[in-house]
């Protein structure tokens, strides 16, 4: 079958199953085939939602009866132009398998009339969403919303679609972290807080075990921090040179089935000679495994989507002291690959039954059009693969061997229960136990918790109980000391931030018998904690520590450890500079060079970026395709075609791929007459005005809309800057407007 056969096929039988679902709430399960899906080995990959259930889906998250919700962000890339991302027809849903057979034969929509609606979680017994620019959090009442509250007017108040803060991710020191964005959020006595954090990734966020973040961008697979959250940023006056933001692997090759349209394959390198992408170019939606269906060797495996081939990504982790590297688990295939190019796998979460749960936009488009080349544009609908659109799925793998888990009944659990399911081999009843735990605020949880902490041999249901206390004000400073002083570099590295707290604070002989005690242990992970804390240690202790940090800190030459000391020394640097000024240690000078920068930082009040920006600036490309839209597509058209008898079509024209500058001094000064473009001579009466005196277009602005027309109607961005426009604002035509003959006559001058 043809490639547009096949999507007049799907298209008509979408409307058929369309037609049907409006004369009933519930919806006949679709029969869809996954026979042109390949799978490792030993694993299942199963529909579990489809159109008509939904359509567009970017994210999901489960509730506490183990019911999937979706995102659905239906105004994306409708058509090739994309103008319709400002229609309100996105919608949150809640998908039901009500006759148990794991397949979704129910929908009902929760929120609606949403503008390109980003992202949700379950917290704090409601619902947490992002509909840029607002936050919101909704309490939930019989699946439908009541009150709503504003968290974050500035969360996603600029960018470009694919550019804006997403994930929304509860971590497991009860902080809510995201992609895209510097910020983290937590709810204490019904108060939303936010602080910076470091910036992290681009679509999806994930985490592991230990509590440590991973992401990615489109064309780095997976990123992530060697370290916990924040630990190398809680100096404003510093920012740290490693250890956070770090490219795991340099292998970013992919093995798809078959050659695919992507955005720039027309440059030397993207395909191969068969036309198949080389290197990953969309990578987005990580997920480090913690479901404890799949075999051992697949536990913190990180997954990763690439939907431009139509795939998903395995990669093994390895954690040598505090560094995190990965590695792809094959050289010559994927984890899942396919040969259905409506197959676009966006994210990727932990279910509560042990599954992993693919989010399959299921679409033709998945570039938007501030970054779509003319070269995909055109390849796009010579293959009516612009026409796939309405359809969404929600796939789940499962390992044939083990089975499915059995989801816990978290909404009936007592505390007793939710105490017992933080030893769960699942991580996602595990973080939800503790949520639930907290949420319920029940304090006799504390012996039971407490209890939990001293018998359990699992580090990871250690440090959720600790957290749990934490989040129900129970935790004390004793409990603290205690599990510092753990067999497991984990429990000690999360014990040791947690102490970093003002208010664990305990007697001094105690701490100085526990830091003698864990430096005799010469484990890398927990030096590296313990350098990170001696900020705290000297504040408390006053130079008494300073002979210990200066040797723990001369044993480590890599950088990060550097960054952990700095960062935690926090208004302490003078006192701690002082202090090394006689040692020749190569790593004691470098910790002075750095340091003398912070105080010259501190005396200017140059901050870290992240404790001053609110929120991030708008793209160029972004910015410009809002400038084009709302000045030239009314003449050029939406696509840069052009509109006859008015405006010359702008794709592949000599205007936007020849001289910057003859682009430039078009848009400042206008033009008239006649003129050739692609060799065809348009006769135009009406003169295109300039932008020169429009007080609304900065040179900036004009920069902007160059980078964008170049991008999306030449073959690449070009160079310009705000100088260029300025200097050329002054490179005035003699009557009015330039003329063709003039223009060109004066570009060759130049």
């Amino acid at each position: 079958m043809s490639r547009i056969s096949h999507l007049a096929s799907c298209a008509l039988a979408t409307i058929a199953v369309l037609s049907f679902a409006a004369c009933s709430p519930d919806y006949e399960e679709p029969e869809i085939s996954l026979e042109d899906y390949q799978v490792e080995e030993g694993f299942a990959l199963e529909v579990v939602a489809a159109e008509p259930f939904l359509e567009a889906p970017v994210a999901i998250d489960f509730d506490n009866k183990g019911r999937i919700w979706t995102v659905e962000m239906r105004g994306y890339m409708q058509t090739l132009t994309g103008e319709s991302e400002d229609m309100p027809n996105g919608v949150i849903s809640i998908l039901e398998d009500k006759d148990g057979d794991g397949v979704v034969d129910h929908s009902k929509v929760f929120l609606d009339s949403l503008v390109l609606p980003r992202a949700i979680a379950h917290v704090y017994g409601g619902l947490l969403y992002a509909e840029p620019p607002n936050l919101w959090f909704v309490e939930i009442e019989d699946d439908k919303p009541g009150k709503k509250i504003l968290v974050d007017s500035l969360y996603a108040d600029e960018g470009n679609v694919e550019h804006q803060p997403n994930g929304l991710m509860m971590n497991i020191d009860n902080w809510i972290y995201n992609a895209r964005s510097h910020f983290r959020y937590k709810r204490e006595n019904g108060i939303w807080l936010k602080e910076p954090t470091s910036f992290r990734g681009q679509w999806g966020i994930t985490k592991d075990n230990f509590g440590r973040l991973y992401y990615n961008n489109n064309s780095t697979q997976i990123m992530g921090d060697y370290v916990l959250p924040n630990v190398l940023t809680s100096n404003e006056y510093y920012q740290p040179k490693d250890g956070i933001g770090k490219v795991l692997t340099n292998n970013q090759r992919v093995y798809p089935l078959h050659a695919t349209l992507v955005n720039r394959g027309y440059q030397k390198g993207v395909l191969d000679a068969d036309s198949m992408l080389v290197n990953v170019t969309s990578s987005c939606g990580p997920l480090v495994y913690r479901g404890g269906q799949f075999p051992a060797d697949y536990v913190q495996n990180a997954f990763v989507c690439a939907p431009e081939v139509n795939l998903i990504k395995r990669n093994l982790l390895t954690f040598s002291g505090p560094k995190t590297t990965a590695e792809q688990a094959y050289t010559d295939r994927e984890f899942i690959a396919s040969t259905d190019e409506g197959f676009r796998p966006v994210n990727l979460f932990g279910g509560p039954d042990g599954g992993m749960y693919v989010v399959d936009m299921h679409r033709g488009i998945i570039q938007h059009g501030a970054y779509m080349t003319s070269y995909l544009r055109e390849r796009l609908a010579a293959s009516g693969m612009d026409k796939m659109i309405g359809m969404g799925r929600i796939l789940r793998v499962s390992h044939k061997e083990t089975g499915l888990s059995k989801i816990p009944d978290l909404e009936s659990a007592n505390t007793e229960d939710l105490v017992e399911m933080l030893g769960h081999e699942n991580g996602w009843v595990r973080d939800r136990a503790q949520q639930l735990l907290i949420h319920r605020g029940d304090q006799q949880a504390m012996v039971s918790l407490k209890k939990l902490i001293s018998e359990s041999s699992k580090h990871e249901t250690i440090i959720h109980a600790l957290y749990a206390l934490e989040g129900l004000n129970a935790l004390d400073g004793a409990t603290l000391l205690t599990t510092a002083a753990h067999q497991s570099p984990e429990v000690v590295a999360h014990s040791l931030m947690l102490l970093r707290n003002p208010m664990y604070k305990n007697e001094k002989i105690a701490e100085a018998e526990l830091l003698n005690e864990l430096m005799a242990r010469k484990d890398p992970t927990i030096d590296f904690y313990l350098i990170s804390f001696f900020g705290e240690w000297l504040q408390r202790y006053g130079n008494n520590i300073l002979a210990l940090s200066v040797g723990l800190t001369q044993n480590y030459s890599e950088q990060y450890y550097q960054d952990a000391l700095i960062s935690g020394l926090s208004g302490k640097e003078k006192d701690f500079k002082s202090a090394l000024q006689d040692s020749e240690s190569p790593q004691i000078k470098s910790v002075i060079s750095q340091l003398d920068n912070v105080i010259a930082d501190q005396a200017s009040g140059k901050k870290f970026w992240i404790y001053e920006q609110a929120s991030l600036p708008l793209d160029d490309r972004t910015h410009g395709l809002k400038l084009y839209r709302n000045t030239c597509a009314a003449c050029h058209g939406g696509n840069g075609q052009g509109v006859d008898g008015l405006a010359p079509p702008l794709d592949n024209s000599e205007y936007i791929k020849g001289s910057p500058k003859r682009l430039a001094l078009v848009l400042l000064h206008g033009m008239k007459g006649p003129l050739t473009v692609n060799g065809k001579r348009y006769e135009m009466n009406a003169q295109m005005p300039g932008l020169l005196n429009n007080p609304e277009f900065t040179d900036q602005d004009i920069v902007d809309l160059m980078t964008y027309l170049s991008n999306a109607f030449g073959t690449s961005s070009r160079g310009s800057n705000a100088k260029m426009i300025k200097e050329l604002r002054d490179v005035k035509p003699k009557n009015g407007a330039y003329t063709e003959a003039e223009l060109n006559g004066l570009i060759d001058e130049q």
